[in-house]
């Protein structure tokens, strides 16, 4: 056992976190089904609502990186609808996060992950011109994005079935959700800070310490991005979500 800015962590704990630092570097650099991992990591580790909020730093430390490389491709026209919608997810996650239970913020969580798993096969699947690309389906998913953010830190999900659905190029899809979710995580600090009391001074103590980690993650993402064609890279996506999928159930 080690007692780190006041927190009681096994070495597998520590291995946990280090390994939740490596997968959210990746993520933002456009592995994004690696975040969808680091949620139930560090939940069984912290619990659900505070794991959310040592995690929320881990983040934001990744959506630098993100956006200092990608910061180029980014799709305006659908971000400028997606941010308003998105904020009043977040009010919304905050009230109702407050009110439930680790058990049932975990089976938030799963549904989410299958809900997208579900949806983003079925686009995958069907034609481009049946996809509802209009403000209306936009807003329903900048809604369910800040939620889900905010309850779970599970946004990628929602996003990766919206920005699929727009059949972005490979880039420009990194660079939107790099954008995206830049403004959603600083959007959601105070409500942390003064709603929920999840991020205090030893949270982002422990957070510094992994900053060398998810510079590599980020770094590793680059690398595997660059290495799969757009096809196989949506594939990709949908593949790690499944498993982040499996990690909730178990």
């Amino acid at each position: 056992m080690i007692t780190l800015f006041s927190f009681t962590l096994t070495y597998t704990d520590i291995a946990v976190i280090l390994l939740v630092a490596l997968l959210t570097g990746m993520s933002k650099t456009g592995v994004h089904g690696a975040g969808m991992i680091t949620a139930p990591l560090m939940a069984s580790v912290f619990g659900g609502q505070q794991s959310s909020g040592i995690v929320l730093p881990l983040l934001i430390f990744a959506d630098i990186f993100g956006i200092a490389y990608y910061h180029r491709h980014a799709a305006w026209q659908y971000l400028r609808i997606l941010f308003p919608w998105a904020a009043l997810g977040v009010a919304l996650g905050t009230f109702v996060g407050a009110r439930i239970d680790d058990q049932l913020f975990k089976m938030i969580m799963a549904v989410t992950i299958i809900s997208s798993i579900s949806i983003m096969t079925w686009l995958e699947r069907v034609k481009r011109e049946k996809i509802p690309d209009n403000r209306l389906f936009a807003g329903g998913m900048g809604l369910a994005g800040g939620f889900t953010s905010m309850v779970g830190n599970l946004a990628g999900s929602v996003m990766a079935v919206y920005l699929l659905s727009m059949r972005l190029p490979k880039n420009v899809y990194i660079g939107t959700t790099a954008w995206f979710f830049a403004f959603i995580n600083l959007f959601k600090v105070p409500f942390h800070v003064f709603a929920w009391h999840t991020i205090r001074w030893n949270t982002v103590m422990l957070d510094l310490l992994t900053i060398p980690v998810i510079l590599l993650g980020a770094w590793l993402g680059i690398v595997i991005v660059k290495s799969l064609s757009e096809k196989v890279y949506r594939w990709f996506i949908i593949g790690m979500t499944v498993v982040a999928a499996v990690m909730m159930l178990t």
